[in-house]
């Protein structure tokens, strides 16, 4: 099991001067937002400090979506895989060290190190998607955050043999909101289990494939305008193959 392993947000005062006629309320239009990869960032960070305080399989259980899939080694969902699971003596500890993210900033992908008690390494790369809560204002871009939280929807990872080096900074890209991105089409290999998940404007993908004897790829692909970039490639070896 491999680590499968501070929200933006839009304020709109109204100040109300003491002594002045009372003026008709205005309507303010919810405006499109920027993609914000640091948002993402934050809530890696903190689903890494809750699962120190409260235990690695109740921040995997409390910050998972409904349908969010695990590998172990064959995909999972995770709310079944975790429900009543015993939490380990240590949580794992990890670290983002990448970030993608959507043109419409509702969909990121964070890739990073983690170490484990015993004192092995490996790697995360952990999809996460904003849940919007309740219905948007009317005529609300797409790119418009309401109230709502991230959630974290497919995650894997794998051991490395020697520990992931800490870069200086957090890496960060965004798709390109240019164009119109149409997600590539792909079909799994013969015996192969495969799921495709797209942000909602189409300009990240997230793909993994799981073979019958375990093995495992995930690639994640951002639009640049005219075409796909594939950004991450992570490739899993069969548990008899190590």
């Amino acid at each position: 099991m491999i680590r499968t392993k501070a929200l933006s947000a839009l304020f709109l005062t109204t100040l109300v001067l003491a002594g002045c006629a009372a003026q008709p309320r205005m309507m303010m239009r919810p405006v499109a937002q920027s993609a914000n990869p640091s948002a993402v960032i934050a809530a890696e960070i903190a689903f890494n400090r809750l699962a120190q305080e409260k235990g690695q399989w109740t921040a995997f259980r409390e910050t998972a979506a409904r349908e969010a899939v695990m590998f172990m080694p064959q995909p999972v969902l995770a709310q079944d895989w975790l429900k009543g699971r015993a939490e380990p003596a240590r949580a794992v500890v990890w670290q983002p060290h990448k970030v993608f993210m959507s043109c419409d900033g509702k969909t990121g992908v964070t890739t990073g190190a983690s170490q484990w008690p015993d004192g092995s390494h490996g790697y995360f790369t952990t999809l996460w998607q904003w849940q919007d809560k309740g219905k948007l204002p009317p005529g609300a871009p797409a790119s418009y955050m309401g109230e709502g939280e991230w959630k974290w929807a497919a995650d894997h990872g794998d051991m490395l043999t020697a520990p992931r080096p800490a870069p200086e900074f957090i890496e960060t890209r965004v798709a390109s909101c240019k164009g119109a991105a149409n997600a590539p089409m792909a079909a799994p290999a013969e015996g192969a289990q495969m799921q495709m998940i797209l942000s909602r404007d189409q300009s990240l993908n997230f793909t993994w494939t799981v073979m019958p004897d375990g093995s495992r790829t995930v690639e994640v692909r951002l639009w640049n305008g005219s075409a796909f970039d594939t950004v991450l490639t992570d490739r899993v070896m069969a548990p008899g193959a190590r």
